[in-house]
């Protein structure tokens, strides 16, 4: 085999640690080798393919367009060849298992669901990262992110978990002070929690008269978690929309009265575990939404019906 193919996934290796710990240095340090191994490997790479990958300067390291399109396909890469070894291995479930998903449904469902699955996995590190915005998994090297809501098309592998249903709800105090809606038309003159996120809808759906009507909807606060969304509608700021997995104990305690249930167009939020494809899927990932799914199975709250 000649020696440049021999060569190119040690090349990618030290490439992609370069990046990670942006620069020379630092990846020379980890990788225990000395600097100007790796300068002449990152040279040699550039070399090879014809283009510049970094740029680098006495304050930072910066990707060119084309070091960014040969980092992600290097990253695809690597992994896979981690993937073979596992297979070569027997399949063991070990290594780091970096996951992501929204804050109240990890807080509710993830995190309850570890320590059964760290005691059946000793061998696993589990990373766990919780956030309501939408990680690229690529760039952020996450492995498995489980995320609410209908899916954008997209090179991402997609296994169901559960679903569902919405509920519009306010604090007893906030109805107190501003009255209570009687159909949607009233919450023009409310005030309406909603999210900051590109992907939110402008208004809230309902069916009247048997037909599906948006009602737009505004307010004083916007906010970029389900979470402080909730504690929002607790404290009385306002009327919110959300998971009903999410209020539904703050319901059963009288500290959120649902609203316009009659009118409740009963569209289902999916929940489903995301990651990419490509090639054989890590057996610390399968083994991780296998365990997501038996967990909830029987959970009440996301099968769409509570």
């Amino acid at each position: 085999m000649p020696r440049i193919l021999m060569e190119r996934s040690g090349e990618m290796e030290v490439f992609a640690r370069v990046v990670q710990d942006g620069g020379f240095s630092a990846a020379a340090r980890n990788l225990d080798i000395t600097p100007s191994a790796v300068s002449k490997l990152i040279a040699r790479l550039e070399a090879r393919l014809g283009t510049r990958l970094l740029v680098r300067t006495t304050r930072a390291l910066t990707l060119t367009e084309e070091g960014e399109a040969y980092h992600h396909a290097a990253l695809r890469i690597l992994q896979e060849l981690n993937e073979a070894d596992q297979e070569a291995a027997g399949g063991a479930i070990r290594g780091r298992l970096r996951i992501n998903t929204t804050i109240p449904f990890g807080t509710m469902f993830v995190a309850p669901a570890i320590p059964d699955f760290i005691a059946h996995n000793p061998d696993l590190i589990v990373d766990l990262s919780f956030t309501d915005g939408i990680v690229d998994l690529v760039a952020e090297k996450t492995d498995v992110a489980i995320r609410m809501g209908n899916l954008p098309d997209s090179g991402l592998i997609a296994r169901k978990l559960g679903q569902s249903r919405r509920v519009v709800c306010a604090s007893p105090d906030y109805l107190a002070r501003r009255g209570v809606p009687e159909n949607p038309a009233d919450l023009a003159r409310h005030d309406c929690l909603t999210f900051n996120f590109r992907r939110a809808r402008p208004s809230w759906p309902f069916r009247c008269d048997g037909q599906e009507v948006a009602q737009p909807v505004n307010g004083s606060i916007v906010v970029n978690n389900g979470e402080t969304m909730k504690q929002m509608a607790l404290a009385g700021a306002g009327i919110a929309r959300v998971g009903l997995f999410h209020v539904a104990d703050e319901i059963a305690a009288g500290r959120l009265i649902p609203l316009l249930e009659d009118q409740n167009p009963g569209d289902l939020e999916p929940v489903h575990a995301v990651y990419v494809g490509g090639g054989p899927l890590p057996h610390r990932v399968r083994a991780f939404v296998e365990h997501m799914v038996a967990t909830l199975a029987h959970q009440p709250l996301l099968n769409g019906t509570s």
